[in-house]
This record gives C-alpha cells, structure tokens and sequence, in this order.
C-alpha cells in the first residue's frame, strides 16, 4: 500500500509499505476513506522534532475490512471514525474520562500512521465508533474532523468551562483554534472572542461564531481582551498553540477563577510559578480524550447540526502530501484533506 513517510524534517515522501493484517485478536484493519494533515504534523516538519523514517498520519476515516476474533462493537463494511490515540476503553483511565492517557495508549502518528491507503487498529472496540450508516460524500471531510481536530477543540472548550453567560477567547486561529470556537458555540457561550490576523480564517471563525476578533498578540493581545471585557479577562480562555508565547497570552487573558483548556502541543513551555499562583486560574488540558467525544460528535455532524469540514481548504491527493505539508508550512492552507 502507498503511505507517508517523512524521512527527516521538510522530507516527506509517499512510499509502498506492506499492507496491514490482523495480529491480536483485538485488531481491526480499515481502509481509508480520507485522512489529512495536521497542525502538529508541522512540528517535525520545521525541525523541532527529529523524524526519522515516520510513519506519518493519525486522522482517519474508513471502512472495516478484518476485524479480530474479540472485537464485539464492529462488523466488517462499518463506516468508523478512530481517534488519535489507540485506547482500550477498559482500563481504569479510560473510564474515567481520560481514553488519550489510557495505560495501554499507542499514539497514531508514528506507531501507526494513517495517511496511508490501510491501517490497523489495536483495541478497536476502545478506539474506533462506527457511524449510523455510510456517510454522504460531503459528510466525510467533518467525520475526518472528529477523528481529532475538532476532538481536541471540544476538549479544549470543554476544559476551559465554555458555557452559558461565559465570554470565551481563543487563542490560536488553526484547525484547532477554529474548532474552539465551534465548540464554545455549540456550548453556548455568550461571547467569543478569536485572535486571529488572517482574514479567511476570521472569516471561518465568525461563521463559526465568533463574535470578536482580535488582531494583537502577546502583550498588546492580552490589553485587548481585557478592553473587551471591562478589565476582567475571559471566564474561558482555549490555548490552540503550545508555544511560550501563546501559553502566557492565555494566562493573562484569563480573568480570576477563570479557566483554561490547553491542547497546543507543548514545545519548552515554562510556567512562572508566582505568576500562575497569583492569576488564580484553572488549568487543564493535555491530549484531547477525543474517544469521548466521538459518539456525540458523530451525531451533531450526522445530524447536520455542525459542520467543521469546512476548515479543510485544500484538498489534494494522497500521492501530493509533500505539497500539503508545503502549503501549510506556508501557510497558503488552513488544513489539508487527503483523499484516497
């Protein structure tokens, strides 16, 4: 089968690997119907990661093709949606609420890969849910959402408390960002504020449901929030970034007793403790328990009650993932589907 492997940082190339088959009796093998690039794809990317050979890819949609002797919640011919992290949905962590952090976790990316034409998937009663039927071709690109950029922006929302009467801000105007905002509307919060400098994705966020942008960053960025808001920050505050930078903007955007949901991937963030005990903020976040989520976030799309596909705004083939890595290094694409 043909799949990404990024060789070193900026070598990404589409390779033959050996098909996928059923090794433990909790396996299931699925073939894609999409998978795409994501925002953490760009950390190794850049250099910040050093890959070597990857296997790259962890959102993914598609059909059951072999499923192992002990999986009971799926048939072969399910159309299922995975989450990032293989979980075994059993274990103590799991069911408390935490599938990402599962005591027999397997991260997708790297272990796996998914942008590629098959995978296998370890425990895939815990970590794959069918859909009601076989989706629309139009549904598919926000089923793939929910497989992990609009997972981690409900959590991200969720963490954060977005709720009725609650002023949220995002920081982070990517996939996960814009997801943020999706959710906390869905949440219903009365007001959210995007911080965003690129016109088509304030655009996406205010359909979105967005009711503020904010244009400033780091310092000038918290002083606006905090004109937004009569001096008190917002009650919910999403960090989609996970730099230094973005971590201290969501702090100190944050009003006292406030919250944040973080879920940027963490590169050398330090917090200042004196700071962080004085702002009197909740903090919590993490890789998003997307599993969770997914029943209900497959019902809301299946419904027509949302529709995060629209952050996919380039589509390519899979043989052309070297010039969707480009594109959003470069930032010509919010996100990019694969198709297969």
């Amino acid at each position: 089968m043909r799949a990404v492997i990024m060789h070193a940082p900026g070598d990404v190339r589409v390779e033959e690997r050996e098909d996928p088959q059923i090794i433990d009796p909790t396996d299931a093998v699925i073939r894609l119907a999409a998978t795409c690039v994501c925002g953490s794809d760009l950390w190794p990317y850049r250099g910040y990661d050093q890959p070597d050979h990857q296997h790259m890819g962890h959102e993914y949609v598609g059909v059951v093709e072999e499923i192992g002797s002990a999986v009971e919640t799926l048939t072969v011919g399910d159309f299922v949606v995975g989450s990032f992290v293989i979980s075994d949905g059993t274990c103590e962590i799991c069911r408390d609420g935490h599938p990402s952090r599962c005591v027999n976790a397997i991260m997708v990316d790297g272990e796996i890969g998914t942008q590629a034409e098959k995978a296998r998937i370890p425990y895939a009663d815990g970590t794959l849910v069918a859909t009601p039927g076989r989706p629309s071709a139009d549904l598919i690109p926000s089923l793939l959402a929910a497989s992990d950029v609009l997972g981690t922006g409900w959590f991200a929302a969720d963490a954060a408390q977005a709720g009725p009467g609650k002023i949220v801000a995002v920081v982070g105007d990517g996939a996960v960002g814009l997801m943020g905002v999706l959710a906390a509307k869905q949440m219903g919060a009365e007001r959210i504020i995007a911080m965003s400098r690129h016109a088509d994705r304030q655009a996406l966020a205010r359909e979105y449901g967005a009711t503020d942008i904010v244009t400033e960053r780091g310092d000038e960025g918290v002083a606006r929030i905090k004109e937004l808001t009569n001096g008190l920050g917002a009650h919910s505050v999403v960090e989609a970034v996970g730099t230094q930078e973005s971590m201290m903007q969501a702090i100190r955007s944050t009003r006292p007793g406030g919250s944040i949901g973080f879920v940027g991937v963490s590169h050398d963030v330090q917090l200042p403790g004196g700071e962080l005990f004085f702002s009197a903020v909740h903090l919590h976040g993490g890789p998003a328990p997307v599993r969770r989520y997914l029943p209900e976030l497959i019902q809301l799309i299946w419904d027509r009650t949302i529709d995060p596909g629209k952050v996919f705004d380039l589509t390519l083939p899979l043989a052309e993932a070297a010039e969707g890595y480009r594109a959003m290094d470069e930032r010509r694409a919010t996100k990019v589907l694969l198709t297969l």
